[in-house]
């Protein structure tokens, strides 16, 4: 079956080089474009893409907002949007907003200023359930603007206390950008047992990907920026 995405981006040149490039895809089918987060939304209820590219600046109501409600309804229940994935389109250099996007329920980001094969690559990704594209520079990211933020630790809404120290030991690797296999060979595992790992941190802190995982170990200070 094809990746079913929605394109949300105000701009329209941007949002017609996106079709025109995941159209030519065998695998991928474009089924809506929205403006403005409201829309996004609206489309999103509607149609159940599994991956958003979602702006994060639009008139309206922005990227944030507006992952935050598709999120939101997916934890909720709407079955038509569950697995919808949201994949934010950002630039490096401005975008505070990327960090609350990924405590809002976003899997990851893309660079707005990269080639068109990554945006491509993202989509399969993402759709693929390896939430996290680009992890090295989503974690320089998240690293910068959570020194502007203090850290929960035990008193938030991730409670450190339930995972074991293989476990935290997982979530403290998954914070620096680390695969499944990588993980396996740091701790002489093999890669089944790193992914059963993951998946058991997972379903502890309650975060959906690894996206969540890593804003969770900057919130309980497990991992701080420069480290």
């Amino acid at each position: 079956m094809s990746t079913r995405v929605l394109i949300v981006d105000d701009q329209t040149m941007v949002r017609q080089s996106f079709r025109a490039v995941l159209d030519a895809q065998p695998d991928i089918d474009v089924v809506g474009e929205a403006c403005t987060g409201t829309d996004a939304v609206e489309l999103c209820g509607r149609l159940g893409p599994d991956v958003v590219l979602m702006d994060v600046r639009m008139p309206q109501m922005d990227g944030l907002e507006a992952t935050r409600r598709i999120m939101g309804d997916a934890a909720a229940g709407d079955e038509l949007i569950a697995t919808t994935k949201v994949l934010m389109l950002t630039t490096f250099d401005a975008d505070e907003y990327v960090y609350g996007a990924l405590q809002a329920g976003a899997s990851g980001f893309l660079l707005k200023d990269g080639p068109l094969d990554d945006l491509v690559n993202a989509v399969r990704v993402i759709a693929a359930g390896n939430a996290l594209f680009a992890p090295a520079v989503t974690k320089r990211l998240i690293a910068e603007f959570a020194v502007r933020r203090p850290v929960q630790h035990h008193g938030g809404r991730y409670d450190l206390d339930r995972l074991t120290e293989q476990e935290t030991k997982v979530l403290r690797l998954v914070a620096r950008g680390m695969s499944n296999a990588e993980i396996a060979a740091v701790l002489v595992i093999v890669e089944q047992t790193a992914k059963t790992h993951v998946s058991r941190m997972f379903a502890k802190l309650g975060v959906r990907d690894r996206a969540q995982a890593v804003v969770a170990a900057y919130e309980m200070g497990l991992v701080v920026p420069g480290e």
